[in-house]
Formats: structure tokens, C-alpha cells, sequence
């Protein structure tokens, strides 16, 4: 029988951190654990939480993380951002998607708009796939003036402007060796 740790990350951490980084730099905070995905979407006085799965795949999520950036220099952003990491923060992305996604099929990368700790939106990644950050971004900036109050964008126009997004192949990552 083969003994396999489902909880280790899939990549090696290294590898993924400018991947985590590039979210992090417009305003994340990282849910790594079940109790930190609970404790960043908990329902809180209507509040909106902008969640994205973050991923390793270089199609999709190439556009995703940068339409995500894009997005968060409207002039209406959510309350609260919250990324997770498919394939690194196993436990956090699993709780997250049998807690707070219910019935939406699991996918990487993803986003989704949440108030008080509902869905009120959701981008599976078949709706990223194939599509520019621009066009991306424009989605998330709609339903950001639908749903969300908070006075954007999220970091100034001048800090954006020193965003390096991140590029790499998921399939060119190394596999993690613990």
C-alpha cells in the first residue's frame, strides 16, 4: 500500500512563491490552514470577501493573477482578500471548497465574491481559460461596483505600476521532495 501525505504540498514551496507574492503584493492575505480560511470568511457584518484559488497552471492562472491585480485598481473593491493555493495549501483549499463552495465543482484557478460568508459570484477557471487579465479584470471590477462599498483601488497606482507578475509553466515546476 502506498503511503501518500495528501496534505504536502504538490510543487516545491520555492518554486510557487513568486506565484504567492504577486497576490500578496496587491493586498492577499494567505489562508493556509482550514482555521484560517474560517477565520477570513467567517460572516461579518456585510461585509465582501474577494477569494482566488490561486494555481500553478500557466494558461489560466497567468491570466487570472494579473486580472485579479488589475481588477483591485477600480475605485470599488471588496472589504477583505483572501487567496488560498491549490496544490500547496491542500487542507485550506479542501475546507474552503466543502464549507464556503458547496455544490460549485472544484477548479484552479479560481475566484469568487463572497458576503456574509455566501457566494454572491463565482470565475471556475473555465471562464478564465482562453480570455485576457483585461477582459478577466472588467468582470471582477462589475461585480465589485454591484456588491462591494470599500474605497479602491486596493494598493496606489504607483505601487502597482512595480507589479512583476509572475510567468512559469506549471508543468516546468519541480514536484515537492518532502
Amino acid at each position: 500500500m502506498f503511503n501518500i501525505n495528501t496534505s504536502a504540498p504538490i510543487y516545491d514551496p520555492e518554486s510557487v512563491q513568486p506565484m504567492r507574492d504577486e497576490l500578496i503584493f496587491v493586498g492577499f492575505e494567505e489562508a493556509t490552514t482550514p482555521q484560517k480560511v474560517d477565520d477570513l470568511l467567517s460572516p461579518n457584518d456585510d461585509k465582501t470577501v474577494f477569494v482566488m484559488i490561486n494555481s500553478v497552471c500557466g494558461c489560466a492562472a497567468g491570466s487570472a493573477r494579473p486580472a485579479a491585480a488589475l481588477s483591485l485598481q477600480n475605485n470599488i473593491v471588496p472589504d477583505r482578500l483572501v487567496t488560498v493555493f491549490a496544490g500547496q495549501d491542500r487542507e485550506a483549499v479542501d475546507h474552503l471548497r466543502k464549507k464556503y463552495l458547496g455544490s460549485v465543482p472544484p477548479s484552479s484557478p479560481f475566484m469568487a465574491l463572497f458576503k456574509n460568508g455566501e457566494p454572491v459570484f463565482a470565475l471556475p477557471r473555465h471562464h478564465i481559460e482562453g480570455r485576457n487579465a483585461q477582459e478577466i479584470a472588467e468582470d471582477l471590477k462589475n461585480i465589485f461596483n454591484q456588491q462591494c462599498k470599500a474605497k479602491g483601488p486596493s494598493i496606489s497606482p504607483e505601487k502597482y505600476k512595480e507589479l512583476v507578475h509572475a510567468v512559469a509553466c506549471g508543468s516546468k515546476i519541480p514536484l515537492n521532495k518532502n
